[in-house]
């Protein structure tokens, strides 16, 4: 693994330990050329998974970017990182076990989308308001008024 620091390539492994709730395993290294420490993750790949944007162009899938998107829509709730860690894993390990190794790119919105409404309903609209672009208020209002139970007037 080469040092971020230095860009050495020989870095040696101080300590190896399950991460992730046992789906990948977390080992800090050190590059004895400039003394860094720096931590990398390990994780198995079941399959190499293409994204299809709307466009029609196609990329590789990021887990990634994955991650950064919905850790953006879950700042500053109270959701512990490990619950965060599962339900990324299980998304992830959803795609690669659905048999096909090109997916829509909506499909993965829909799963993320399905996946936040179950932990939090915030980060749920959050996610929501960049996936199904939402352009003004009334786009938020519309949206909430879905999600709370109708009741009936009364009269």
């Amino acid at each position: 693994m080469r040092c971020p620091f230095c860009g050495n390539i020989d870095t040696q492994v101080k300590d190896s330990r399950p991460a992730e709730d046992h789906v990948a395993i977390r080992r800090r290294r050190f590059c004895p050329a400039c003394g860094g420490r720096f931590t990398t993750y390990e994780r198995v790949q079941l399959r190499d998974l293409v994204v299809i944007k709307s466009s029609g162009k196609r990329e590789d899938f990021d887990r990634d970017k994955l991650e950064r998107s919905i850790r953006i829509s879950m700042q500053k709730r109270p959701i512990e990182p490990e619950r965060i860690d599962q339900m990324i894993s299980g998304i992830v390990r959803r795609l690669e076990s659905m048999g096909e190794t090109d997916i829509p790119s909506h499909k993965i919105g829909e799963i993320v989308m399905e996946s936040l409404a179950r932990i939090d309903t915030v980060a749920y609209v959050r996610f929501a308001s960049v996936y199904k672009n939402f352009q003004a208020a009334d786009d938020f209002e519309d949206f909430v008024s879905e999600l709370r139970p109708h009741t009936q007037t009364e009269e």
